[in-house]
């Protein structure tokens, strides 16, 4: 890959400095490098790889000349300023939740659907959300051997997903309670401080957004419009790195060591097989790894064509900058 001019959108945010930080371990090739942010940041200094960027604003001359824009600054920003920035002949990997539903943009997992890169005259592709991103990771390569047919989901996610102050809430929370003070809330939807929160908007039917999310996106991940997906989304009291219990049925049996075998083969996958108390993927573990971790694999008790997995990932790595990073690999290499 020749040296590429990148912008990254949302450079002060969590997932910003973590696609910095991507961007470095993985030495993509940088000709230039400009860091976007809301106009309030403007002017301001970030240092990156030993050198000081300025913070710009959006406009149409900050996204001129660029080879790719990595997005993370949500949904509204993307909307604006994500085809000005393909307009002008950039890649743009958008982290937000803009595109993720438009039938012409890719919304893409490299390890599971990077032939979905090759027809995008958009020039925009969408990083899927971070709950489904590791979830289809572990079983698209199940899917590819066994035929998959119906998944359950319960998903454990970690407080980073919702940002730096979400963090500060739990953290002033955690105190709080531990000095037998009552805990208080506004970022959170309650005191998530040893607790759990079902933290999403809700629709009539009792449906989250974020759940909403996952049917959908793995649905349109795996090309597979029809597929059963049931998801429960649930936040935890854990800093960082999602966590999740998958039921998957197949369309034929499937024994666990068949499904290990599987696994191991699997690109972005990395196995713990081992059994017993502690002996399971775990987020503090996981948090700053590159891959998806899957463990106590499991066939059902009662149906020779479903397992079990317990599935973890860190959310704000895989599960959006190094995702984001890797979509831009593909294409651009």
């Amino acid at each position: 890959m020749r040296p590429q001019n990148v912008a990254v959108v949302g450079a002060t945010g969590a997932v910003g400095h973590e696609m910095l930080r991507v961007l470095a371990q993985r030495a993509f090739p940088l000709a230039s490098l400009r860091l976007i942010a809301s106009p309030a940041s403007a002017g301001k200094k970030v240092t990156f790889d030993g050198a000081e960027h300025t913070l710009v604003a959006p406009s149409r001359e900050a996204f001129s000349g660029l080879d790719l824009a990595l997005f993370s600054a949500g949904a509204s920003v993307a909307r604006e300023w994500g085809p000005v920035a393909a307009g002008l002949g950039a890649l743009v990997v958008d982290n937000s939740s803009a595109f993720r539903q438009d039938p012409e943009i890719p919304l893409v997992v490299p390890e599971v659907n990077a032939r979905a890169l090759e027809n995008n005259p958009r020039r925009i592709v969408a990083n899927p959300n971070c709950s489904t991103i590791q979830m289809v990771v572990a079983l698209a390569p199940l899917h590819r051997a066994f035929g998959l047919e119906q998944v359950v989901v319960s998903t454990y996610q970690a407080i980073s997903g919702k940002g730096a102050r979400a963090l500060d809430e739990f953290d002033a929370q955690a105190r709080d309670l531990a000095a037998g003070r009552e805990a208080t809330h506004s970022v959170l939807p309650g005191v998530l401080a040893q607790n759990l929160l079902c933290d999403w908007k809700h629709d009539a039917d009792g449906w989250s957004e974020e759940e909403r999310k996952m049917v959908f996106e793995t649905r349109k991940i795996l090309g597979m419009p029809s597929l059963a997906v049931s998801p429960t989304t649930v936040r935890v009291p854990v800093r960082n790195a999602h966590s999740e219990s998958v039921w998957a049925r197949f369309a034929k049996p499937v024994t666990r060591a068949e499904a290990l075998e599987v696994l191991r083969g699997a690109e972005g996958v990395t196995v713990q097989s081992e059994s017993g108390p502690g002996a399971h993927p775990q987020p503090r573990f996981a948090s700053g790894k590159d891959d998806v971790f899957v463990g106590r694999v499991r066939e059902d008790a009662s149906d020779k064509r479903a397992l079990h997995l317990w599935v973890v990932s860190d959310n704000v790595r895989k599960g959006a900058a190094l995702n984001a990073v890797q979509i831009a690999e593909r294409v651009l290499r």
